[in-house]
C-alpha cells in the first residue's frame, strides 16, 4: 500500500510577531513536508483572546511569505470552530467523561506543598457536584492506560497520564477552550497526519493522544525538534522578550536557521537568493541530525 502523503501544519498564536524560535520550528515543518512532496498548512491559534495582539495574525502571514514559507490552502482560524469544540465537550459531559472543577490554581499549589508532585491534579472535584452558578473549569477524567508513542527525533515515549498528570483541563474557568483539547480537534478537521513542533511541547503529547483515543480519532506522527535557547539556557519566547525576526535580510536568517537545524549548509549558500537556499534545504533535509537533541543555543552548532 502506498504511503499516505504528509499533511503537516504550523500553528502560531497571534500574540506578537514571529521570533527566531518560532520561525525555526516553522522552517523545520516546512522542510519536512516539502521534502516528501506533502502539504504544509497554516493554523492561527487565536482562542486565547486575552493574549491576542491586534494585527499579529496578519503580521505572521506576511513574515512567512517574506521568508518563502508558503502554505497550502486557506488559513485556518481556531476562533471559527468554537461551536464544534463545545459540541464535542457536551457529548463528553453526557458520557460522564468530563466534570466541573472549582479548584483555584492557588489552592492547588498551596494544598500540594506536602506532595511529591503538586502539579498532578489530585482529583478533588472528580466526585463532587459543583453548583452551576460557581465559576468552574472542565476536566477530562484520565484513566490508568499507558500512552506510548515513537517520536521521530526523541525516541520511544511512555507516559502514565493518571499518575503523571491526573485529570487535565479541557475548558478553562474563563470559558476558553484549552489548547490540549482544541489542537486535537483542529488536527482532525485539517486531516493533519504529521506534526513537527518544539521539544517544549513533548509533555503535552500524551494528553493529546489520550484525547484522540477517547474520541476515536487517528494519531498523527510526531517530530519534536529542539528549541532555541539563549546563552543562559532560556527558551526564546515572547515571555522572555525574544525580538522579532529581522525582515530586511531573510536569506541571512534562513542560512542561520539551517545551521541551527544542524543541516550544515555550504558556505557559498550564505549569500545565495532565498529560493536557492530553500531549494537546497528541501533537497538535503535530514532531520536525523537532530535526534535526541533537546535544545540549541542561538549560536549555531551548539546543542544540549
Amino acid at each position: 500500500m502506498d504511503k499516505q502523503p504528509i499533511i503537516g501544519r504550523f500553528a502560531p498564536s497571534p500574540t506578537g510577531p514571529l521570533h527566531l524560535g518560532s520561525l525555526y520550528t516553522a522552517l523545520a515543518g516546512f522542510l519536512q513536508a516539502r521534502s516528501q512532496q506533502g502539504q504544509w498548512l497554516l493554523r492561527i491559534d487565536d482562542l486565547d483572546t486575552p493574549r491576542n495582539v491586534q494585527g499579529s495574525a496578519d503580521a505572521i502571514l506576511e513574515t512567512l511569505e517574506i521568508f518563502g514559507l508558503h502554505w497550502d490552502g486557506t488559513v485556518y482560524y481556531q476562533s471559527r470552530y468554537i461551536d464544534i469544540y463545545n459540541d464535542i465537550i457536551s457529548d463528553l459531559q453526557k458520557n460522564k467523561l468530563i466534570y466541573p472543577c472549582t479548584c483555584s490554581r492557588k489552592a492547588l499549589t498551596t494544598g500540594g506543598r506536602e506532595q511529591a508532585r503538586p502539579d498532578i491534579y489530585p482529583g478533588i472535584c472528580r466526585d463532587r457536584q459543583a453548583p452551576p452558578d460557581v465559576p468552574h473549569a472542565l476536566r477530562i477524567k484520565a484513566d490508568s492506560r499507558i500512552i506510548t508513542f515513537q517520536d521521530e527525533l526523541q525516541g520511544l515515549i511512555s507516559h502514565n497520564l493518571a499518575e503523571q498528570d491526573g485529570d487535565f483541563i479541557v475548558k478553562r474557568k474563563d470559558r476558553i477552550i484549552a489548547y490540549q483539547f482544541a489542537v486535537v480537534i483542529d488536527d482532525d478537521l485539517q486531516r493533519v497526519n504529521h506534526i513537527v513542533r518544539g521539544f517544549d511541547l513533548l509533555d503535552a503529547t500524551p494528553k493529546q493522544i489520550y484525547l484522540q483515543q477517547l474520541l476515536g480519532l487517528s494519531t498523527p506522527g510526531y517530530m519534536h525538534v529542539p528549541v532555541i535557547v539563549d546563552e543562559q539556557g532560556y527558551k526564546l519566547s515572547k515571555q522572555t522578550q525574544a525580538t522579532a525576526v529581522d525582515l530586511t535580510a531573510p536569506h541571512r536568517v534562513i542560512f542561520k536557521l539551517l545551521g541551527l537545524l544542524k543541516q550544515n549548509p555550504p558556505v557559498e549558500l550564505q549569500q545565495a537568493p532565498l529560493t536557492d537556499q530553500l531549494g537546497w534545504a528541501i533537497a538535503h533535509w535530514n532531520p536525523d541530525l537532530l535526534k535526541h537533541v533537546h535544545a540549541v543555543t542561538s549560536a549555531p552548532h551548539r546543542a544540549v
